[in-house]
């Protein structure tokens, strides 16, 4: 079981994400994931930073998508980043909601077949080749290559946020990224990656499926679940229809909450969080998250990412999954 941390930037400032970065490789971690999420701070710059300050851990950028960034811009981002890294980046490549998106005018109903035609056309960059492409989405001229020699193989993982986007991570890339909100919805994304690999011939196990959880951990569940209440409010109502079924939940009971956070009232939005709602999330200490992932482990799930408010205390929640839940599995599977 690989170890993921997702640094979003309720977090604090950059400042504060890379020191919890390198905390994160300090206590065990495998894998940081920064999200690209439209306003918030930039992970490429992030990645960077954290880049020359660690040695082990990966570094990769959940949900760069072919719509806010173009992939010329992708393939030198990420080119350079495996310089800085010494090889270690991570390409999350796709979107967990056409929403966002469309606050920036485009029309996201197009976007299997741009991860399609855009895989394709980054993995030729990665590989140093003429990346010149006549797709229906893409048309690049002969003159479309790197001007400088990559340093190594890119991971490329598909993020999803349907059944035919989460097959389509199986399909095309080297790992899944699906939002696990709520955790129970792991069996149903892991038989849709399936599908997908078993449609391009691959091997299951070929396929790493890094499932992306909202956590707060302490020994305190009460106040781990008023830490992670803002989280739920702010990106709740733009989760998977298909997965919220599975605590009996639909993207409705989000609206009165959208409504409020769209008009700035926030704290108003975090008392319509329910307890239905804390569901989405891992909640608690060592013991309930050892629970959790081991559930996530058996149903096919092979790297957890954790993320949302982490805890009350960042510092105190990397240190536990670094002290007692990695050392478990080490140990144990």
């Amino acid at each position: 079981m690989l170890f993921g941390i997702r640094l979003i930037g309720y977090l604090g400032d950059a400042n504060r994400l890379i020191e919890l970065g390198v905390l994160a490789e300090k206590s065990g971690f495998d894998f940081c994931w920064f999200p690209h999420d439209p306003f918030m701070r930039n992970p490429w710059t992030l990645m960077a930073a954290l880049a020359k300050l660690t040695n082990k851990i990966k570094l990769g950028v959940v949900g760069t998508n072919p719509y806010t960034t173009d992939l010329s811009e992708i393939a030198t981002h990420m080119a350079t980043l495996q310089e800085l890294s010494a090889g270690r980046g991570v390409l999350g490549f796709g979107l967990h909601t056409e929403e966002m998106v469309r606050w920036l005018g485009y029309d996201a109903s197009d976007i299997e077949g741009r991860l399609r035609e855009g895989v394709s056309i980054l993995r030729a960059l990665f590989r140093g080749e003429n990346a010149g492409y006549k797709g229906k989405f893409y048309k690049w001229s002969d003159e479309c290559y790197l001007r400088f020699t990559p340093q190594t193989k890119t991971p490329i993982y598909v993020a999803g946020y349907s059944r035919s986007t989460h097959a389509l991570s199986g399909e095309l890339g080297d790992g899944s990224l699906p939002m696990l909100t709520p955790p129970d919805a792991a069996d149903y994304v892991v038989r849709c990656v399936k599908e997908g690999a078993e449609k391009a011939g691959k091997r299951f196990d070929e396929i790493d499926i890094a499932g992306l959880c909202w956590a707060s951990i302490s020994e305190s569940s009460k106040v781990a679940e008023e830490t992670l209440k803002r989280m739920i409010a702010y990106f709740g109502p733009y989760l998977e229809a298909e997965a919220l079924a599975k605590i009996n939940l639909t993207p409705h009971d989000f609206d009165e909450i959208k409504k409020l956070v769209s008009r700035g009232y926030i704290d108003k939005a975090i008392c319509l969080v329910n307890d239905s709602m804390l569901r989405l999330a891992i909640i608690g200490g060592a013991k309930e998250l050892i629970e959790a992932v081991d559930k996530l482990r058996k149903v096919g799930i092979s790297q957890i990412s954790i993320g949302g408010p982490l805890g009350p205390d960042p510092e105190e929640a990397i240190q536990i999954v670094g002290k007692k839940v990695i050392p478990y599995f080490k140990e144990n599977v």
